[in-house]
């Protein structure tokens, strides 16, 4: 049996040479139990240039944006447009398992370090490029920033107010976070074909491909409605009809949705019940027959007096008290819970969420998002913080490598590292 301190990917080595369309690749290889290293310029990577900063001092060893993205990583640097960064880059490729890249499509190439060159070295290594619209295509040289994905693969499309221009979707670099987490699975997917065959293999990743398969839900209804769905902002739309799911309450926003039949029935009678303790259910509305009710159905005319009667009640009431009434009484109903929410959800902590890592040039410890999913025999968990600039370069280039100090003193001094 597998020893709990051991990791699903402990074997395995991974040089991440990723900027932040990558990052979380190496990361989740990391966490897994992989041994990544990142791999930056002598002066450090340009992200550690990104804020918000610890303490809102701009240092490239205090970016948080550096820490959230690369922790559990060692870090060496190394410039590989120089020759003996490349001679130096080659020797780690042949100990390597994945190498993660993002660089503009054919750069790699041009460094004499593409796949084709590089599995001469190392016939095993899996190389995976993470870009904006991938290595082939009229689209491929093209510049990506995060809202380009987004609008391009179609999926911002969905997102905004009816009768509005789209709105984009998230703060940079959402659409490739998503990407580097397709990245990772097609890497081990790749993983699974060289334990059979013993040979790796080259993947070729576009971000823009990866939020058009969050449209799945979009196409049934032009099969089945030969309807496209629109912007609904906090409605939903089915078909022609549009249901109210986003609503105001004391101290937020909650999410509910009317539903027909015995499904919504009980939740939407249980509310009635409670407006009604506080004499703000009129006649009509307590004499619903919410059985026979069907909101896909029903008419403006009749659903906007139940959606305004709705409406005000939840607006008296807090987001703990109505998830409370929800709970209890089987309604369909949850909190929008804020980023603070968050951080305080008593389930997230009551399943160790949370990870404290220990930063010991800060004199401190940064709560971090932690696992995903719980795993019994090879725990996923964080190496530890996100490496200083070089900090592991005597550990890779002399122990490993075997470079003496003079060695390495003049690659500093010449720039390589």
């Amino acid at each position: 049996m597998t020893e709990k301190n051991e990791r699903s990917l402990s074997p395995y080595r991974v040089l991440d040479l990723t900027d932040e369309k990558g990052f979380l690749c190496g990361r989740i290889f990391s966490e897994q139990g992989a041994d990544v290293i990142k791999i930056e310029p002598p002066n450090g990577d340009p992200a550690r240039k990104k804020g918000p900063f610890y303490n809102n001092e701009p240092d490239p060893e205090k970016s948080l944006f550096w820490f959230a993205y690369n922790a559990g990583k060692k870090g060496i640097t190394l410039d590989i447009n120089s020759h003996e960064g490349q001679d130096i880059f080659r020797r780690l490729v042949k100990t390597a398992d994945f190498l993660l890249e993002s660089f503009t499509p054919g750069f790699m190439e041009t460094l004499g370090l593409g796949y084709k060159e590089l599995e001469k070295i190392n016939q095993r290594l899996i190389m995976t490029s993470i870009t904006p619209f991938g290595q082939t295509g009229p689209y491929a040289h093209w510049k990506g920033p995060d809202i380009v994905p987004w609008a391009l693969g179609g999926y911002m499309w969905m997102s905004g107010e009816p009768g509005k221009a789209p709105l984009r979707i998230s703060h940079p670099p959402q659409v490739y976070l998503h990407a580097s987490a397709m990245a990772t699975v097609g890497s081990l997917m790749a993983l699974q074909y060289r334990n059979r065959t013993g040979k790796g293999q080259y993947i070729d990743l576009s971000a823009q491909q990866c939020p058009i398969w969050m449209l799945t839900h979009t196409y049934s209804y032009w099969d089945m409605q030969k309807v496209n769905l629109n912007r609904q902002g906090g409605w939903r739309q089915f078909g022609h009809v549009r249901i109210k799911t986003l609503w105001q309450c004391k101290d937020g926003h909650i999410t509910f949705m009317f539903s027909g039949g015995s499904i919504g029935a009980k939740g939407q009678r249980r509310l009635v019940k409670l407006m009604e303790q506080e004499c703000m259910a009129p006649d009509w509305l307590r004499d619903l027959d919410w059985e026979n009710f069907d909101a896909l159905s029903a008419s403006e005319e009749m659903l906007s007096p139940i959606i305004e009667s709705f409406e005000n009640f939840f607006k008296t009431k807090t987001k703990a008290e109505l998830l409370k009434e929800a709970v209890h009484g089987g309604i369909m109903l949850a909190p929008v819970n804020t980023i603070r929410d968050v951080m305080q959800d008593p389930h997230l902590r009551a399943r160790d969420f949370w990870i404290e890592v220990e930063h010991e040039k800060l004199n401190t410890r940064i709560t971090y998002p932690g696992a995903p999913c719980k795993m019994s025999e090879t725990p996923w968990t964080i190496k530890g913080h996100a490496p200083y600039i070089g900090e592991h370069n005597e550990e890779i280039y002399a122990k490993e490598l075997g470079l003496s100090k003079n060695e390495i003193k003049m690659l500093k001094k010449t720039g390589v590292i």
